[in-house]
């Protein structure tokens, strides 16, 4: 092996564990500087010290306790050539002199260690970070952008494509998310309590917001973005490790686990959309849908009827039948009462009544839609129109179907999403 070789895999390797680490090393980092900017500058100086000294040193055992103790050294540096943050540097030395002096050995001129223990509460930090960058003090498009560059680790060109967005305008959400999360002094600590509770809701509906962007694109070309189910699956599974008695966390889990095990399956050969009762279910994931079930039960052990779990609960019945007809439509509906008790909104009304219809026929649902065709929240709602055209076709009336279709797909800003509907307004012909 070429020395040259051999240096670049030491640089996939440290690459590698960076990319494992950096969230951690981030929280970290954040809870020890309170600044988020600073964090994450720090951990990329880290990376570049690990660059300079592990080809020659090797991977140390705890890589992700050594890149810590040396972002925070580098950052004493930074400090002291910085007179303004003086009385911050005294801070920092004074914490250092008490936890980390005694331990490892300094090496060169920076003080990087050769080993450094793990801080014990380095889940908490994580756990920090996240609610940190989910507070709701944030739109959500920006705790979305902010929690996938500072916990995911994705670029903001990545971001970008994602969402189909500029570079520029994530870029500066990201940029003011982190202003007003420093104006308005939060704190990377976890939230204990009732407050814990409040904002758990804003750190889930995040990831399901990331998730959903990606199981059913809302705009562009693309039906679904799987790299973005991905990431939300990464970070739902980081917190769920982390908050191992959070029901809804759980819930929301299994919900995500189960629906991208779907996610081949809905694209047909032409890139079109396929329906959940005409997918190929040989294609649904099977390690996906276990994973699903297994937190779902997780979940329900737990107790109570949390809204991430009665979804989660929903999903589960489509994943246990094995033909399309086997699905327990009237289990489905009744769970749907359940979540309307708990979670009442337009939207859960219109999945209600598409399950009803289901169950008990296209009439029962057409009953149900009636009631809530014209609430605000569904007044430019593409499935509205689409679940009505698909009532009125099941039940023998197409020519009503027909515009239910064709006003759906003025809706939409999905195109392909656009076409099947358009294909299903031709088939009433």
């Amino acid at each position: 092996m070429t020395g040259s070789t051999g240096a670049g895999e030491t640089h996939q390797a440290i690459e590698a564990v960076f990319r494992i680490e950096r969230a951690r090393l981030i929280a970290g980092l954040a809870r020890f500087s309170g600044n988020m900017d600073l964090a994450e500058e720090m951990a990329q100086d880290a990376l570049v010290i690990a660059l300079s000294e592990w080809p020659r040193t090797g991977v140390p055992a705890r890589p992700g306790a050594w890149l810590t103790t040396a972002a925070k050294r580098r950052a004493i540096d930074m400090i002291r050539r910085d007179k303004m943050r003086e009385r911050k540097h005294e801070e920092i030395a004074r914490e250092l002199d008490g936890r980390e002096l005694d331990g490892p050995e300094l090496d060169g001129e920076v003080g990087v260690p050769d080993v450094a223990g793990p801080d014990e509460d380095s889940g908490d930090e994580l756990l920090g970070l996240i609610f940190a960058a989910c507070h709701p003090i944030l739109s959500a498009d920006a705790r979305a952008a902010l929690t996938l560059r500072v916990v995911g680790g994705l670029t903001t060109d990545e971001i970008a494509r994602a969402f189909l967005s500029s570079e520029v305008t994530i870029a500066q959400r990201i940029v003011r998310a982190k202003k007003t999360i420093a104006k308005a002094g939060v704190s990377f600590e976890v939230p204990r309590g009732p407050e814990r509770a409040a904002r758990l809701s804003s750190v889930l509906e995040v990831i399901y917001l990331i998730f959903n962007e990606g199981y059913a694109a809302t705009t562009g070309d693309d039906l679904v973005r799987p790299s973005l189910c991905r990431e939300a699956q990464r970070l739902g599974r980081m917190l769920a490790a982390l908050s191992p008695e959070d029901q809804e966390v759980f819930g929301l889990l299994a919900l995500m686990e189960i629906q991208a095990s779907r996610l081949a399956a809905r694209i047909g050969p032409d890139g079109g959309f396929v329906p959940l009762t005409e997918q190929n279910r040989t294609r649904w994931d099977q390690l996906l849908i276990r994973r699903g079930l297994d937190a779902l039960a997780r979940a329900e052990a737990l107790g109570g009827d949390a809204p991430y779990a009665l979804q989660a609960a929903l999903a589960a019945c489509h994943a246990r039948a094995r033909k399309a007809a086997d699905t327990d439509w009237p289990r489905i509906a009744a769970l749907y009462d359940r979540l309307r008790a708990v979670m009442p909104s337009p939207v859960v009304d219109l999945n209600r009544a598409i399950a009803h219809s289901m169950a008990f026929g296209p009439e029962a649902g057409l009953k149900l839609i009636d009631e809530i065709a014209d609430a605000d929240a569904l007044r430019n709602y593409a499935p509205l129109p689409a679940a009505r055209g698909d009532f009125l076709f099941r039940a023998g009336r197409p020519a009503e179907a027909r515009p239910e279709f064709e006003a759906a797909a003025r809706l939409t800003r999905n195109s392909r999403e656009a076409a099947f509907l358009l294909a299903r307004a031709d088939a009433c012909n």
